[in-house]
Parts: structure tokens; C-alpha cells; sequence
């Protein structure tokens, strides 16, 4: 318990700053979303060039993530699904109700939590490369094609920007084409692979300044998730649905919530445990990465594409509080020494 208090205590307090700076209004009122857009635009596709430049891609082919990858495709899918049909959502919502829901805190939370308890990072490095090479993407295309307003004859407007209607299926198209050159966080990636793939090493003086930038990622979404937290909405709707229709807020985070902190880690055992025998010490690393709470990646996601971010940022600050619970009952079921 006291090595996940440990590993939980800079997100609640950098968090915490965020929302008292928010509060003094010491920033300004454009604070959330100027450094929302730091994040996202600067700071976390630096980060993620450098992890993925370094990394070695050959990683992911053992039972391990498969496990993990089947936890956390079923659970996005059913995220994916509660977000429609039971809230009525459009697709980039959805999008965001499935990454709330199977999204892991693998970076900031999810290491320390592996050393602490597993006794090295190694396999929370490679669920890092998981999601930042196979699931952003995707959840990235269902924000970007969400986004466009679809009439009824088939043709895309820009939303609330005044534009002729075009073709749906052409803009739909060109825009899945370019989405990796617009989106930072898609073309951070693609760059880091391909010097991974061609085995480059950058020079000191540009590695170092990635590595610099990328530190602040982590922090700085923390604390615009702290200042967001001051935001008193009139109501509990969706700015997609008519007032009468909406469904409250509080029941999307509360499914995305149970999904993410018990469905996941359960189905991951399921598959790891009677399907695949994994050995001790690796199914409790796929259960315990699997029961980490939801990324603040949703909220900074969810705000960028100009989404409404209470479920984002309810079942990030919600699903962090249980998770502790959770992970403190994986670790106790399955042995912190996989012996």
C-alpha cells in the first residue's frame, strides 16, 4: 500500500495545484486552453519521440500482450458501444468514452507501480509502445472523422465553420489520408518509428532537447487537468443532444469507471489465466497494467477536438481513486512476487 501511495501522490498533487492555481485565477482565464494545446501540440509528441525512437518494436509478439491487448480491445469496444447506445453519443464522443474506459495510465503511473510491485518497467514499456502505436491511432481517425458534420444527402461541413458542403465520402477520405501529417501526436510516432526501424541515433544536443520537452507532458496535463476541474457547467449534457434527450453525465463516468478498473483487469485474467497459463509473476503484470486507472491522454484528447471533457476528466480523477483499491486486491490475489 505504501508504494502505490507513493506512486499515486504526484498525480493528486500536481492535480490538486492545477485546480488551487485555477481557482486564484493566477493564470488567466485562457490558462486550460493554452496549455491544453501545449500538451498536445508540443510537449507529449516530443515525448513520444523519443520512447518510441528508442524503444525496439519487436516486442510486442508474446502472450503477455496479447493478453493485455484482448483486456483492452474489448473494453474499448464496450465503451465504444455504452457511449452510443446507451447515452445517445456521436462517434467522437464515443471515441472518447472508449478511451476512458480501456486507456491505461501506463507512463506517469503505470511505472512506478511496476517497479514497486513487479520489480522492473519492462513490460509497462512495451503496453507504452501498445497504445501509442495501435490504439491512439485509431481512437485519433474516430476524433478526426467524428468531428465533420454529416448531413442527411451524404456531404461533410466543417462544423460551425461556415464551409460548403463537399462530398462525404472524398473529405472523409482525404482526411483519414492526412490525418498523420495534421495530427502531431500520429506523426511524432510514425517519426519515431522510423528511426527506430533504421537503427539512427539522434545527436546529443537534439535527443536532450526532446527528452527536456517531453518531460513536461506529463506534468503540464496534470495541472490543465487540476484547472479544468474548476469548470461549473449549467448542466449535465452532451453539446450534441437537445436538453431533453441528454442523459447525465455522472452515469457515462460511472460505466466508463467499472469497465475500466474491474471489467479490464477481469478479462485480462480470464484470457491470460484459463486461456493462455501464463506464469505467475507475468499475469500479474498483465492484471495489474490492466487495472490501471484512465490516462489524462482522454481529457487532454477530449479537449483538443473541442469535446465536451467532463467524462474525460471525471473518469481520469475517478477511476485513479478506485484504482487504488483494485490494485491493491490484484496484487494481493496473485503474489507480488509471481512465486
Amino acid at each position: 500500500m505504501h508504494a502505490l501511495l507513493s506512486a499515486f501522490a504526484p498525480i493528486w498533487m500536481l492535480t490538486a495545484i492545477g485546480y488551487a492555481v485555477g481557482r486564484s485565477g493566477l493564470l488567466g482565464a485562457q490558462a486550460e486552453a493554452v496549455l491544453g494545446r501545449f500538451v498536445f501540440h508540443v510537449a507529449m509528441p516530443a515525448a513520444l519521440f523519443t520512447m518510441v525512437s528508442g524503444a525496439r518494436l519487436n516486442t510486442f509478439a508474446n502472450s503477455s500482450m496479447v493478453a493485455f491487448a484482448a483486456g483492452t480491445a474489448l473494453v474499448c469496444g464496450l465503451g465504444f458501444l455504452a457511449s452510443g447506445r446507451l447515452f445517445g453519443r456521436g462517434t467522437a464522443h464515443r471515441a472518447i468514452g472508449s478511451m476512458a474506459s480501456g486507456y491505461v495510465n501506463s507512463a506517469n503511473l503505470g511505472i512506478p507501480v511496476a517497479v514497486q510491485v513487479l520489480g522492473d518497467a519492462s513490460f509497462v514499456a512495451q503496453i507504452i509502445l501498445f497504445q501509442v502505436l495501435l490504439v491512439s491511432p485509431v481512437i485519433l481517425a474516430l476524433l478526426d472523422s467524428g468531428t465533420g458534420t454529416v448531413t442527411g444527402t451524404g456531404t461533410v461541413t466543417g462544423a460551425g465553420t461556415g464551409a460548403k458542403p463537399r462530398s462525404g465520402r472524398a473529405v472523409v477520405f482525404r482526411r483519414m489520408l492526412t490525418m498523420p501529417v495534421r495530427n502531431p501526436i500520429i506523426m511524432a510516432s510514425l517519426l519515431g518509428v522510423a528511426v527506430s526501424a533504421l537503427g539512427l541515433r539522434l545527436p546529443h544536443a537534439l535527443a536532450h532537447s526532446c527528452d527536456l520537452l517531453g518531460a513536461a507532458a506529463v506534468p503540464t496535463a496534470l495541472i490543465t487537468l487540476g484547472l479544468s476541474l474548476n469548470a461549473r457547467p449549467a448542466a449535465d449534457d452532451s453539446p450534441e443532444l437537445p436538453q431533453q434527450t441528454a442523459r447525465p453525465v455522472r452515469a457515462e463516468v460511472v460505466v466508463a469507471v467499472a469497465l475500466k478498473t474491474l471489467a479490464q483487469p477481469l478479462i485480462a485474467l480470464a484470457v491470460g489465466g484459463p486461456l493462455l497459463h501464463l506464469p505467475e509473476h507475468q499475469l500479474l503484470a498483465v492484471v495489474l497494467c490492466s487495472a490501471l486507472p484512465t490516462a489524462q491522454n482522454a481529457f487532454i484528447y477530449a479537449q483538443q477536438y473541442g469535446l465536451d471533457t467532463r467524462v474525460a476528466r471525471n473518469a481520469v480523477v475517478a477511476s485513479t481513486v478506485v484504482s487504488m483499491a483494485t490494485l491493491s486486491v490484484a496484487t494481493w490475489a496473485l503474489g507480488t512476487t509471481g512465486s
